[in-house]
């Protein structure tokens, strides 16, 4: 039996190790990165600290097993963190800027981000204010609970003010992609790294 419920501070450890396990194109990504909280750092964890009101977990009788995580404002948001997430990181993380990209490991990659954080277009945001992350263990996948959580979250946002919400996904990754044209999502723009940005009015 799975139940949707706000997400809280003692979720994190949840959070971080759900980020990681889904961050190889939804699969597992353990064996990737050399350090374990890289990926939580710039996909979850930041959400939990500063847009509380738009985090959600999807829980079992094993424990918590999915999320939806959001901000309401992604340029307010992304403003907040430069002034307090990322410096904090920048001290433990070095800037990789000086490798080649080509030349880059995995967590290289991610460090880079944490010290060049993308953003997002503000012709996307005119529209579509608000930005959205979700990952599903795969015993939570199936069954609804996606959409359930999605549903929740778009509630919140809706509620909040928000005309729209975005996100990011992989151009291959077509299960994902195919998950949200099923729920509205509409293609908006598509990066050159192949990644697509996608949105849906609320």
């Amino acid at each position: 039996m799975f139940g949707i419920r706000p997400a809280q501070p003692s979720d994190q450890g949840s959070l971080y190790r759900i980020c990681l396990e889904t961050a190889d194109s939804g699969g597992d990504a353990t064996h990737i990165y050399r350090d374990p909280l890289l990926v939580g750092h710039i996909y979850a964890a930041p959400y939990l600290a500063y847009a509380p009101a738009f985090a959600f977990v999807l829980e079992d009788g094993k424990g918590v097993c999915g999320y939806v995580i959001g901000a309401l404002d992604t340029r307010e948001f992304e403003s907040e963190l430069e002034r307090e997430w990322w410096p904090h990181l920048r001290a433990q993380y070095a800037d990789p800027s000086a490798i080649p990209a080509i030349r880059r490991t995995p967590d290289e990659r991610l460090a880079r981000l944490i010290h060049h954080p993308n953003t997002a277009p503000q012709n996307i945001l005119n529209a579509y204010p608000s930005h959205l992350h979700i990952d599903l263990l795969p015993r939570g996948q199936g069954g609804g609970n996606g959409q359930r959580m999605m549903q929740r979250l778009f509630t919140a946002l809706r509620e909040a003010g928000s005309p729209g919400v975005h996100l990011g996904v992989g151009g291959s990754n077509t299960r994902a992609t195919g998950f949200y044209r099923h729920l509205g999502f509409q293609e908006l723009a598509r990066e050159a790294s192949g990644s697509l940005l996608m949105g849906v009015k609320l």
